[in-house]
């Protein structure tokens, strides 16, 4: 798409209004502080009143492209950056999300990670360390999908998990996930004072729902190399998980890191709700192009003259060879 063409589809998304943005994104938000259940207050397979667009595809590529010209700001700005943390059980649509949702961006503006269960060497350090080293850098946005986030989901629900990890002894009271709240809480007050924004995204999808997809990736050769035979062992423990999930969004949704609840039943309304809420976070930091100073543009517009000269130096070599060339011809004949 041109970089005309991208810009008339930003404008249309513009045209929403940021108002309009903010109460579509807001409805998605775990208020900080907030006690909730999952499987009482957010509805998995909800499109709040929304009817699936005729012109999907249209409004995805208008939705990204008013990402993409928020994402050219922030690296031009080099000021701040964008941490995008997905978390969801399986068959949620993560990777698909990801897909729709960021690429349309410049690859040099995002970084995108996948963190699966910790390495040898991931484990001889903190359970932060692995996350810490894949931040984005300054104007940037980073995805992660899944993230630290697991160390007080997964390994909560199998915390046999914790012997690989050789914590010191009296870490490992009934204190430990409590402490952990409060070391991410700062860890992510911490990000947001050097200038990384932290957005983090859960994907609610039902349990009949990943039972249909597993499903399918069992009857879809084209989708058989999806399939962990261990996805389907996790299902046992879904109250569990629904469990861990509602302790970390009380214990986590802070003001400066608010947890977004999207449904993830219906695929399309996924992908609209991620772009809106990326889009309305970028919004919020309003990156800017940084503006030249009056000695800079000074020199600009001298080197502009010279490239000007240039050009016209060329037309007129140009048209001298032209002329000898003619009297050439003319000459022959």
């Amino acid at each position: 798409m041109s970089k005309k063409g991208k810009n008339d589809n930003a404008s249309k998304i513009r045209d929403i209004g940021r108002e309009a943005l903010h109460r579509f994104v807001e409805r998605f938000m775990v208020p900080p502080g907030s006690a909730i259940q999952l499987t009482r207050d957010y509805d998995p397979a909800s499109t709040y009143g929304f009817d699936k667009p005729e012109n999907l595809d249209e409004f995805m590529r208008n939705s990204i492209a008013f990402i993409s010209e928020y994402a050219d700001r922030l690296y031009a700005e080099n000021a701040q950056s964008l941490l995008v943390i997905l978390q969801a059980l399986d068959a949620a649509g993560k990777d698909s999300a990801i897909d729709h949702v960021m690429s349309g961006l410049n690859p040099a503006h995002t970084q995108v990670h996948s963190f699966k269960a910790p390495s040898a060497e991931e484990l001889d350090h903190d359970y932060l360390w692995r996350c810490v080293k894949a931040l984005p850098e300054r104007g940037r946005i980073g995805i992660f999908n899944r993230s630290y986030y697991e160390e007080v989901l997964v390994v909560r629900v199998h915390p046999e998990f914790l012997n690989a990890q050789r914590l010191p002894p009296h870490t490992l009271g009934k204190r430990l996930w409590q402490q952990r709240f409060e070391e991410i809480n700062n860890f992510e007050r911490y990000l947001v004072n050097q200038g990384t924004h932290v957005l983090k995204i859960y994907l609610n999808v039902s349990k009949e729902e990943q039972r249909r997809r597993q499903l399918e990736r069992i009857d879809r050769p084209e989708k058989n190399w999806k399939f962990n035979p261990n996805d389907v062992k996790e299902r046992a423990f879904w109250d569990d998980y629904m469990a861990a999930y509602d302790d970390v969004f009380k214990h986590t949704s802070t003001p400066h890191a608010p947890w977004y609840v999207i449904p993830a039943d219906k695929k399309w309304f996924t992908r609209i709700a991620a772009a809106a809420i990326i889009a309305n976070k970028l919004v919020e930091m309003n990156p800017q192009f940084p503006v030249v100073s009056g000695p800079q543009r000074e020199t600009m517009l001298k080197l502009r003259e010279v490239l000007v000269a240039q050009a016209e130096g060329q037309a007129a070599e140009v048209e001298a060879l032209t002329d000898k060339r003619r009297g050439k011809k003319n000459k022959a004949q």
